[in-house]
């Protein structure tokens, strides 16, 4: 970043223009005029000694970078934000979007503390797919989506990775040969029933294919489309299954399910906050937006 550090505002200022994608938007969302908010990036750059953004048709693009500023200094600037307006009121209601096993689990206790500040919250529990075509017909303002957005006129940050586990219970681990399980694990494990998030079995198949190059061969005991379910019924011993970490975690403390392989590689999944242009203008939907990027620096992969 060259000599000095920049100035606070400056940053932030960079900080909703990579955000929204608009100088005006971004002004909006500072609450300043237009023209400021070109004249502090004017600064920045000439302070940084290089361009930030390049002007488009649709508002204005980040060079590489601005993108990798806007990595370095944005946690680091959400969570002083929190901190600062941590007594300040809020108006309005935002509407989100999520998949019920993190909303309960992450977004909500992450959010809860806001409302004591006047925010009000709406709640859709969806797949991703749906979350976005309510997105996308302004039915919801902000969607946490476990798949990147295939249509462009939308806002996509990077929010958290999903770090996915294969997990039984005792009693079926004790019946993986361990010398098996090295050399053929689809035949060591092909033993065991599966409890499953969906029909298609998307989570476990694409956990078999990645780790072990080819779909499970295993029959389905349990299909039941909710994650903290399928956690229960592994724990019950209907089956195994593969869950996001921060699901299983408290089964694995206690001792109710076991690792029963061990990835190379752990397998991951990227989630995405997602909006509209122009939404994080919004101070109420950049207040949620600000506050889950800041939760997430803390919980690391989930």
């Amino acid at each position: 970043m060259g000599c000095c550090v920049p100035n606070l505002d400056l940053l932030v200022t960079f900080l909703a223009i990579h955000r929204t994608g608009s100088l005006t938007a971004a002004a909006a969302r500072r609450g300043l005029t237009q023209p400021a908010v070109s004249g502090q990036l004017a600064k920045l750059e000439q302070e940084l000694g290089t361009p930030l953004f390049v002007r488009s048709g649709r508002g204005v693009v980040p060079t590489a970078f601005a993108d990798d500023l806007a990595a370095r200094v944005g946690p680091h600037l959400d969570q002083l934000t929190v901190e600062l307006d941590t007594g300040s009121q809020v108006s309005g209601t935002v509407r989100l979007g999520g998949p019920a096993e993190m909303m309960a689990a992450r977004i909500l206790p992450a959010l809860a503390p806001l409302t004591s500040r006047g925010l009000r919250l709406d709640i859709t529990l969806d797949l991703a797919e749906n979350l976005l075509a309510a997105l996308y017909d302004d039915q919801l303002d902000l969607v946490m989506s476990a798949i990147r957005p295939k249509r462009g006129n939308v806002v996509v940050t990077t929010f958290v990775d999903e770090e996915f586990i294969l997990v039984g219970p005792p009693p079926l681990a004790r019946t993986i040969d361990a010398a098996r399980l090295a050399e053929d694990p689809v035949k060591a494990l092909a033993h065991l029933p599966l409890v499953a998030y969906d029909r298609n079995l998307p989570i476990i198949r694409r956990y078999w294919r990645s780790e072990f190059g080819r779909r499970p061969p295993n029959a389905t005991s349990i299909t039941v489309p909710d994650l903290r379910a399928v956690l229960a019924a592994v724990v019950a011993g209907a089956g195994v299954s593969v869950l996001p970490r921060y699901i299983a975690e408290p089964a694995l403390t206690a001792g109710s399910v076991e690792i029963l392989h061990q990835a190379q590689v752990q397998p991951l999944n990227t989630a995405f906050l997602v909006t509209r242009p122009g939404g994080l203008a919004t101070p109420s939907i950049a207040l949620v937006h600000d506050q889950l990027k800041a939760r997430s620096r803390v919980w690391g992969a989930l």
